[in-house]
């Protein structure tokens, strides 16, 4: 017998942006915000409801819903994949302007995870939402792992996307290897140029590639009451044609569980991972207002 609405997870989704463009025939000039359909698909595939959450400010922005709202309505967070991390979030300048990044979006992604960390509330990220919430928590990244990893694989092929595959070695011991028992080497998909060069304080990795060893999955230490996190390089929705891919069940099981247990406890408030409070809403906020 199926949930009932009201008994089932509510999940966030966080935006794609596709700004504004007044040489786009559809929508000119108007900005876009949006989800791509498999990792929707992905979180409903369990039951649950997904519910994209937009970018609050804006040109067009009116009311006074805020990231917070959400963040207390919701259950849990993914962190959805795109475009390049800026690098001066981590301290750095673009090697290449193709390498820049989408700066807005960080701003919203980093005050999106600054409000569900302060909720206390699950948060799993895909893609660059590994990346994203690395950099969030203190880390930093490659810019382009072939040019500055040395004896790097080849991590993102554009002709062959989501069917590009690369092994990854599961840590013993961690909880992701927990939930794959007798499995030690892996195949996933890898679409990604940027990766993890410093890991964040607090965080732990999981899965490496093979045999370049960069990381590919992360886990916040679950001490001193941290409310979880975990993260994956690849792309867990995208299956494979061949189907010869890591199953992604267990990883969305263990996020989901999460989450109910989340929600059959009190509330338990976070800290902010930029030390100020609402600090990445603000800056979220004055950006864009500086932009129009």
């Amino acid at each position: 017998m199926m949930n009932p609405p009201q008994q089932r997870l509510k999940i966030g989704l966080s935006a794609c942006f596709s700004h504004a463009d007044p040489k786009r025939a559809l929508f000119t000039n108007k900005t876009l915000q949006y989800v791509e359909q498999s990792i929707a698909h992905w979180l409903m595939s369990a039951g649950a409801l997904v519910v994209m959450v937009p970018c609050p400010t804006g040109e067009t922005a009116r009311g006074d819903v805020t990231l917070k709202h959400y963040a207390e309505w919701l259950d849990g967070m993914v962190m959805h994949g795109g475009s390049d991390v800026w690098p001066g979030n981590y301290g750095e300048v673009p090697l290449r302007e193709a390498w820049a990044g989408d700066r807005i979006r960080d701003l919203y992604d980093l005050a999106v995870v600054e409000a569900f960390e302060q909720q206390g509330k699950p948060i799993f990220g895909v893609c660059r939402g590994l990346q994203l919430i690395n950099v969030a928590f203190g880390g930093t990244l490659y810019q382009d792992i072939e040019t500055q990893h040395p004896g790097a694989m080849r991590h993102r092929d554009p002709g062959t996307y989501d069917q590009h595959f690369h092994d990854v070695d599961l840590v013993p011991g961690s909880r992701l290897a927990r939930m794959y028992p007798g499995q030690e080497r892996v195949r996933v998909n890898s679409i990604h140029h940027q990766g993890i060069k410093q890991l964040a304080p607090g965080f732990d990795i999981e899965a490496w590639s093979w045999p370049d060893c960069v990381p590919e999955a992360i886990r916040r230490n679950p001490g001193q009451g941290r409310s979880y996190i975990a993260a994956t390089q690849w792309h867990p929705e995208f299956r494979a044609k061949s189907g010869a891919v890591l199953d992604d069940t267990p990883i969305l099981q263990d996020f989901l569980a999460a989450c109910e247990l989340y929600r059959s406890r009190p509330p338990r408030m976070g800290r902010s991972p930029l030390h100020i409070r609402d600090r990445a809403s603000r800056l979220l906020r004055q950006a864009l207002l500086r932009r129009h």
